[in-house]
């Protein structure tokens, strides 16, 4: 069995500057901390973060904006977090929202491999703006493409030392759709236990997903 467990400090041997990585969590919950922490000390920059949110100044992702590590941000929401909305006033950072809905099944489809979905989430506003429109049955629908990343920076509470994850309560969130859809898939962990300590039902994400494993905050 492949030794799947690195240290958080190794983490930039994974995560290199100019990188689309999809993080995470929602409004700070499920955010994989120590590896931010780390990232924000070896500041790796110009990033293409995919998030729901991008947190609070203080806490979570949001530490990536304010240090100023991101050149693109793809959110379905920054009210959190005033420092995004000035990089998006000045122009020093790319923000683009995405209905909460839409932005999930984006990392969905990417995640299944699918071509995309058809939704009428965004007709008639400026979301529909440089997308192609659909007619079904009458409707008129909006084709959302895959969204799919270099990496994946996730949090779960458990995981076994093959990479099986359990999630508690709302960490649930984006974490376990965002591991489908990256090329390397990196999970924080409250903790690591043995394989076959975690009972099969409890687990959001199985091992195959899962390339490497940090043990963080619990």
């Amino acid at each position: 069995m492949k030794n799947k467990i690195i240290s958080v400090e190794s983490i930039t041997d994974y995560v290199k500057d100019g990188m689309t990585v999809m993080i995470g969590g929602f409004l700070g919950v499920g955010n994989p901390n120590r590896i931010i922490d780390e990232l924000v000390r070896k500041n790796i920059r110009d990033l293409t973060i995919i998030a729901n949110d991008t947190s609070f100044p203080d806490k979570g992702l949001g530490r990536l904006i304010v240090n100023k590590q991101a050149k693109k941000i793809i959110a379905s929401h920054i009210g959190t977090n005033k420092e995004t909305g000035n990089q998006l006033t000045s122009g020093e950072t790319e923000v683009i929202l995405v209905p909460q809905g839409t932005l999930a099944e984006q990392v969905r489809a990417g995640g299944n491999g699918t071509g995309g979905f058809l939704t009428p989430v965004g007709i008639g506003t400026i979301a529909e703006e440089g997308k192609q429109k659909i007619e079904v049955n009458g409707k008129e629908f909006l084709l959302e493409l895959p969204l799919r990343a270099d990496i994946a920076l996730i949090y779960g509470a458990r995981a076994d030392k093959k990479g099986n994850v359990e999630y508690y309560a709302s960490a649930r969130n984006f974490n376990p759709l965002m591991a489908t859809a990256a090329d390397c898939v990196i999970v924080e962990v409250g903790e690591i236990v043995e394989v076959g300590e975690i009972n099969p039902d409890h687990v959001g994400t199985p091992h195959i997903f899962i390339d490497y494993i940090v043990e963080g905050e619990k």
